[in-house]
């Protein structure tokens, strides 16, 4: 009757919205399911949005006879992407901030009122995600080319395009791809501030606008090439569009690639503002990017047999080849596996964890009773197990807090390697030092407890008081330099990786933290220091624009968002879940967790994809464009000699430091005007290729 009522047989399509406040989130998203089964009876072909509060509860969704992702149902998982976007900010401080403001849908106005670094921050939160054809002359050009093209000359960002498979299967969102062309009607993916901004890519002709200085001319012109291009674009096929377009006065191939012999065309000659032209100081390169740094330069670790009793983390032996395991991948060939390990032989105590040497790692402090409702750390952890790192590149995962709650998420878990428990408090100094909290990578904090309904306002009490904590303490210089440690000569291996620590910080303000909150008020009691009032919005707070909190609210607008364009979860997702895919959906919809698979060069494959990284200004072969040189020089140069597309700036809040120093904040800059200046103690975001290079077996 409800349902009739509000003509849901005419509507275009239903929002399930999940009470992410609730005592019971699975019966919460039973209640939910339950809804969906009912609206889908009534009106089986109508598109349903669901968000749901558990990873677990997704497998339920498939038993649904008319449920079809292909027509557009979706389910938004908050654990899933929350804990997604939390690990993420591991490899990359202040990511999850980026991405949250990517679907937000905000004006990003800058404001006199508002210091310079404000100003920064809120013109990049004016960015959003938008798709959109690329034209008849992106035809046959690499993903680099096509790239560059955009941001010298349409002052797009393009980040990804739509690539459909030879066997005619479903298209895939291939994020910053290497070697292959372009084929005729490719969607991109573009990070702009309007629609119409990104209307340039499909309008872009070269015959027209080549010569064109302003990106705000790029309009649909009438030259015969561009309506013919568009008449057929519309009627015909991919593979018959080449018939009638050019690419550089040269006709193309029925494939989609020029008769001559492709190349990387220069650039044309952008004035800046000062009216000099810009730099060409980097030679061209193209299909084969040289080998990048490691991600991490610290030596390769494992767990060593026992010394003196305790389980110790000591350099890899050269000679071990991870390559010739067995099965070392899980059985789609996106995660790293093992054998299943029982909780106790991972679990640490705190003199135990005293005497391993942890360096570079990701502490998880996790608050929870023993019968608190399950959080899925794995969502956390199985980013940070990605196949696009080599084994010597993961991360080591510390979790501390009641090994009582951790028993009952370990079945999720006991497949990914590199992880230790140690059954403590995270409010206990003793065995916050016992983790080397000082030396690690990112300290997440989390709480698996249901928030009291009496006081919004102490439902984050012990996430705070953890922060607060952490922030006070003070440490000596415990761990000395290790001779294994040492300077590399190879500076591409050094490329400014922002983990390397020889020393850990003195101060606990210095420590990379991130927070999760409930209550988005909340913020205001993380930093001592700022001055937000406290009914400013979280995304316009200091925490939140220097990425060391998060709030599960910020993933709200994700409904409208995935409403108005399907792709965007889909992109999202791939980025910050680390590669999931609907086959491993199903997979883990059966309860059993992961399954290791035998590599085939099929599941080797799936290793060659995009990660996210970030690059230090302060040092390696990109120092040079920390000194004064623009935003476009830095673009233009990554993306040319080594495959790295950049997407933003994590910059020091004060930039009158000129050296980096950990005890000042940094703040997020999403893709940064093209004559903006860089600074030497810039950090960039970047989406960085797998190097196939590091693999002993290849």
């Amino acid at each position: 009757m409800d349902l009739e009522r509000a003509k849901v047989h005419e509507a275009d399509a239903c929002l399930v919205l999940a009470n992410k406040y609730c005592p019971d989130p699975d019966a919460e998203d039973a209640a939910n399911i339950m809804r969906v089964i009912s609206i889908k009876n009534y009106s089986d072909d109508i598109r349903v949005i669901i968000q749901l509060m558990q990873y677990h509860n997704k497998a339920y969704l498939l038993n649904i006879p008319s449920w079809d992702w292909k027509q557009g149902d979706d389910v938004i998982c908050l654990a899933e992407l929350k804990l997604g976007f939390i690990a993420q900010s591991c490899l990359a401080p202040g990511f999850s901030t980026m991405m949250a403001n990517l679907f937000a849908m905000r004006s990003g106005e800058p404001s006199d009122d508002m210091q310079a670094w404000q100003n920064d921050y809120i013109q990049g939160t004016g960015c959003e995600m938008y798709t959109e054809t690329l034209s008849p002359t992106f035809t046959g050009m690499t993903f680099s080319q096509a790239s560059e093209l955009c941001f010298v000359k349409l002052k797009l960002l393009l980040l990804a395009v739509e690539v459909r498979p030879d066997d005619g299967g479903d298209t895939k969102i291939s994020i910053n791809p290497r070697g292959s062309k372009i084929p005729a009607n490719t969607v991109g993916f573009f990070i702009a501030q309007s629609a119409e901004e990104v209307k340039r890519a499909w309008y872009y002709c070269k015959a027209c606008h080549e010569d064109v200085k302003n990106e705000n001319q790029i309009k649909k012109c009438k030259c015969k090439n561009f309506i013919g291009g568009m008449m057929v674009h519309s009627v015909l096929k991919s593979q018959q569009i080449g018939q009638h377009i050019t690419t550089d006065g040269k006709p193309v191939q029925p494939n989609g690639v020029a008769a001559s012999k492709p190349g990387l065309q220069p650039a044309p000659s952008v004035v800046a503002k000062t009216g000099t032209p810009l730099k060409k100081n980097v030679s061209m390169k193209e299909e084969s990017a040289p080998d990048i740094f490691q991600e991490n330069p610290r030596p390769p670790i494992r767990q060593d047999p026992m010394r003196n009793g305790h389980p110790v983390i000591v350099p890899m032996t050269p000679d071990f080849d991870f390559e010739k395991t067995e099965m070392k991948y899980d059985s789609t060939g996106m995660f790293h596996w093992t054998p299943a390990r029982s909780i106790d032989d991972c679990i640490l105590d705190r003199n135990q964890a005293a005497m391993t040497v942890l360096n570079g790692h990701v502490v998880v402090c996790l608050f929870a009773h023993s019968d608190s409702p399950l959080i899925g750390l794995r969502n956390l952890v199985m980013p940070l197990r990605a196949s696009n790192f080599h084994f010597h590149e993961l991360k080591h995962v510390v979790i501390v807090g009641a090994v009582d709650y951790i028993k009952r998420e370990w079945k999720t878990l006991q497949n990914l390697p590199k992880i230790s428990v140690l059954n403590g408090s995270p409010l206990s100094r003793a065995d916050l030092r016992a983790v080397n909290v000082n030396l690690c990578d990112m300290c997440v904090i989390l709480s698996a407890k249901v928030p009291s309904n009496d006081d919004p306002t102490l439902a984050d009490k012990e996430a705070i008081l953890a922060s607060l904590n952490i922030k006070a303490m003070t440490f000596g210089d415990v761990v000395t330099n290790m001779d294994s440690m040492g300077d590399s000569k190879d500076a591409l291996n050094n490329m400014g990786d922002t983990s390397v620590k020889r020393q850990g910080p003195i101060y606990g303000t210095n420590v990379p933290m991130i927070t999760e909150l409930v209550n988005d008020s909340n913020v205001q009691f993380l930093d001592q220091d700022d001055d937000d009032d406290p009914d400013t919005e979280l995304y316009l707070t200091q925490p939140f624009a220097c990425g060391t909190a998060f709030a599960v609210s910020v993933l709200d607008s994700l409904m409208s968002t995935t409403y108005f364009n399907q792709n965007a979860l889909t992109l999202i997702r791939s980025l910050i879940t680390g590669g999931a895919t609907p086959e491993l959906e199903i997979i883990l919809a059966e309860g059993a967790g992961l399954r290791g698979g035998y590599s085939t060069p099929d599941t080797l494959a799936n290793r060659d994809r995009c990660r996210v990284g970030q690059i230090s200004l302060s040092d390696g072969p990109l120092a040079t464009f920390g000194e004064g040189r623009k935003y476009q020089d830095l673009f233009v140069a990554s993306l040319r000699n080594y495959g790295m597309l950049c997407i933003g700036l994590y910059r020091l809040r004060d930039a009158t430091l000129t050296a980096v120093d950990a005890t000042s904040k940094r703040y997020v800059i999403t893709n940064p005007p093209f004559d903006f200046g860089l600074l030497p103690t810039d950090q960039v975001f970047v989406f960085i290729h797998w190097n196939k290079r590091q693999s002993t077996s290849l």
